[in-house]
């Protein structure tokens, strides 16, 4: 097949739950639900952030950027699945999917390496209090967060434009809910080593690193923690990472999962409808972008009090 007429390509079809359509409407409804969770609760936690003078910390700082990313994250591909799911309309641009792709690849990326600097925050805040405000200074922290956007939308670049770049023949249809990059790459119809040299490369800066300074800086605090003379500053210090430590579990479990396990050349061979490839990566989306600000305003005393706050200023008002 010739190249030019192989790569020609106008849109691709997201099959979805399309092998269930019984489940389709229900399963829309869920989607819808959590979706409205994720924006009110992560919206709530960055109005707080910002307007609540108790938490401009950098702990709050850096929560309020990766509330912001989940709802990038999300309206990223959520409407999108909710259009197909409830209209039936599957179809997508090639130029709608490269997009999606890119800023979906881009978002988790950059998280990757907010849990990661979220980590270093609570190691210098535990292990070198005294220094924490010199350490971890206004500036300092804009800088960690910029590095993190930037770094994550030059590897997203990078992974989408070797992937929107091989020629595609055969068929256009998508097994997934979104242009996510694996599974666009199962319709490629040339060699896509450099694909998976890159991708590899990617999961050692963007998995391996950020969990390596993760599980160093908890071994810091464990350290430290345990050394504690009072009672009281044990159960604060714990208290404190507990909340990080859970999305650290749950996200990076996830992703591992998807993106860690070893890729072949021969992609299309296990493409039948394995529904869990595509459930994963939509809890991943959807269900940890939810849980985020559950977890860290049940744990957390401060935003607690700061949504206390805010509800005593409406009932005055």
């Amino acid at each position: 097949m010739d190249r030019t007429n192989a790569t020609f390509v106008r849109e691709f079809i997201l099959l979805g739950l399309s092998g269930y359509p019984k489940f389709e409407m229900s399963f829309s409804a869920l989607v819808l639900i959590m979706y409205l969770v994720i924006l009110s609760g992560n919206g709530v936690l960055i109005i707080l952030s910002i307007f609540d003078s108790r938490l401009h910390t950098p702990m709050y700082f850096f929560l309020g950027n990766l509330s912001f990313l989940d709802i990038c994250y999300t309206s990223c591909s959520v409407p999108s699945i909710l259009v197909s799911l409830i209209s039936k309309k599957r179809n997508i641009s090639f130029s709608g999917c490269t997009l999606q792709m890119f800023f979906v690849f881009a978002m988790g990326s950059t998280e990757c390496l907010l849990l990661g600097m979220m980590a270093f925050d609570r190691y210098v805040a535990i292990c070198h209090p005294l220094r924490y405000p010199i350490i971890m200074s206004k500036r300092v922290c804009i800088l960690m967060a910029s590095v993190s956007w930037l770094s994550g939308g030059i590897n997203s670049a990078v992974q989408t434009s070797l992937a929107m770049r091989l020629p595609f023949c055969g068929t256009n249809i998508i097994n997934h809910f979104t242009c996510e990059i694996l599974a666009v790459l199962k319709l490629a119809c040339a060699d896509i080593s450099l694909n998976i040299i890159t991708m590899s490369i990617a999961n050692i800066i963007f998995l391996v690193l950020p969990l390596l300074v993760i599980f160093f800086s908890y071994m810091f605090i464990l350290y430290t923690i345990l050394r504690m003379n009072s009672a009281t500053g044990r159960r604060k210090a714990f208290s404190t990472c507990s909340a990080h430590l859970t999305v650290v579990i749950i996200f990076f479990g996830t992703i591992f999962f998807m993106y860690a396990k070893p890729k072949s050349q021969n992609l299309n061979r296990e493409d039948k409808l394995r529904t869990s490839d595509k459930l994963i990566p939509l809890f991943y989306g959807e269900v940890i972008p939810m849980l985020n600000p559950i977890i860290y305003s049940l744990r957390n005393k401060d935003v607690k009090a700061a949504v206390k706050h805010m509800l005593n200023q409406k009932t005055i008002q």
